[in-house]
C-alpha cells in the first residue's frame, strides 16, 4: 500500500485536530525562591528572568500570574543563617512558612503551594542531612527534621510537601508526621527518581546550596542506572507519595516514559535550572527562537507522560501568551 501521511499534515486546523499531545497552564508549577527581609527582589546572575524575592514582594509577583493562569507554585527557601542541622529550614518564621502564609491569606483555594523539604539550602555544610563523624549523611536522624520541617510547611499552609532529599523512607516518614497532626488532607509530591545530576548548576547557585565538600552522590541517583530510578518511584507510592517526580527532564525522558507505564499517579518531571539557563544562553547567542525550543521541549516531557512540569519558563509562557495562539 502506498502511504500518504501528508494527508495528516495538510494544515494547521487539522494538525491541531490530530495533536496527541497537549499542553497548557494548568501542566505548569512555577519555582520561586524565597529570601528573608522586606523588599528585596534580585536577579540571578545564572538564571536570566528568575529572582530572589522576600515574601511580601513574592506575592505581588504571582498576581498577574496566577490571574492569567498559572495556579501551582513551588517554595524554596534560602536564609540568612545556617548551621550543621539546617534549623531554619523548620523555623517557623523562616523565608517558606512566611511566604506560605501570606500567599494563602491572598489568595486561598485559588493557587496549590509546594514547598520543597530539604535541608541542603539551610545546612552550614551544603548536604541534605544530620552529619556522621565521618561527614556522611546519617539517613535516619535527618528524617526526624525532615517531618519536623513538613509539619511547619503544612502549618503554614502549604498544599504539598515535596521532599527532594532523597533519603531512604523520607516519604513513609512525612506521610506519618502529617497524618499524626492531623493534616491527612495535605499532599505529598516526592522527587522519586532525582538523578545525581551536572544540570544542577544554576540552582545550587540561586539557592546557595552547593556542597562545602564532596558531592551528593551517596544519596542521588547515578545516571547510568534505570532500573534503581523506577525501584525508588514504586517504592515511593507504596509509602504514601500522592504523586512522584522524575528529575532533571529532558536527559531523562526515557525515565519519565517508563515510570508513566508503571505507575498510576500523578507523574510530574523537573524542568531544571541547567536545561533552563542553556536555553537562554543560546537564544541570546541567536541560536534558538525562543518560544519554539521552549514548546518543543516541554511537549516532549507531556510526550513522555508527565502530567505536570515544574519550569522556570512558566512566567514566559503566561506573560508572551505563548499557549494562546
Amino acid at each position: 500500500m502506498n502511504y500518504r501521511f501528508r494527508r495528516y499534515k495538510r494544515s494547521q486546523t487539522l494538525r491541531e485536530s490530530l495533536a496527541e499531545t497537549d499542553l497548557s497552564y494548568k501542566h505548569l508549577v512555577y519555582p520561586l525562591f524565597i529570601t528573608e527581609g522586606k523588599g528585596v527582589k534580585k536577579e540571578i546572575q545564572s538564571m536570566p528572568g528568575i529572582y530572589k524575592m522576600s515574601p511580601e514582594l513574592a506575592s505581588e509577583y504571582i498576581d498577574k500570574l496566577q490571574n492569567d493562569g498559572l495556579r501551582h507554585y513551588i517554595l524554596f527557601g534560602i536564609p540568612k543563617n545556617k548551621d550543621e542541622v539546617g534549623s531554619s529550614a523548620y523555623d517557623e518564621k523562616g523565608p517558606v512558612p512566611s511566604a506560605l502564609r501570606l500567599l494563602k491569606e491572598a489568595y486561598g483555594r485559588s493557587i496549590e503551594l509546594y514547598a520543597d523539604v530539604c535541608l541542603c539550602e539551610y545546612t552550614s555544610h551544603g548536604h541534605c542531612g544530620i552529619l556522621d563523624s565521618d561527614s556522611s549523611v546519617n539517613n535516619d536522624k535527618s528524617l526526624d527534621l525532615y517531618a519536623k520541617a513538613g509539619l511547619v510547611y503544612a502549618q503554614a499552609g502549604a498544599d504539598w510537601l515535596a521532599p527532594s532529599n532523597m533519603l531512604d523512607l523520607r516519604v513513609r516518614s512525612l506521610r506519618q508526621a502529617l497524618d499524626e497532626n492531623g493534616y491527612t488532607d495535605r499532599s505529598i509530591l516526592s522527587y522519586s527518581a532525582k538523578y545525581s545530576s551536572s544540570y544542577y548548576g544554576p540552582f545550587r547557585d540561586a539557592a546557595e546550596s552547593s556542597p562545602s565538600f564532596g558531592d551528593r552522590k551517596s544519596y542521588q541517583i547515578d545516571i547510568r542506572n534505570r532500573r534503581l530510578a523506577l525501584s525508588e518511584v514504586l517504592a515511593d507510592g507504596e509509602q504514601g507519595a500522592d504523586a512522584v517526580m522524575v528529575k532533571p527532564a529532558l536527559a531523562f525522558l526515557d525515565i519519565i516514559q517508563q515510570a508513566r507505564q508503571m505507575t498510576n499517579l500523578p507523574l510530574y518531571t523537573y524542568n531544571v535550572s541547567g536545561e533552563y539557563s542553556m536555553v537562554k544562553v543560546a537564544v541570546k547567542a541567536g541560536l534558538f527562537e525562543e518560544k519554539s525550543i521552549v514548546l518543543e521541549n516541554l511537549t516532549a516531557m507531556r510526550r513522555a507522560g508527565a502530567d505536570m512540569i515544574i519550569t522556570y519558563h512558566a512566567e514566559d509562557l503566561v506573560k508572551n501568551q505563548w499557549l494562546k495562539d
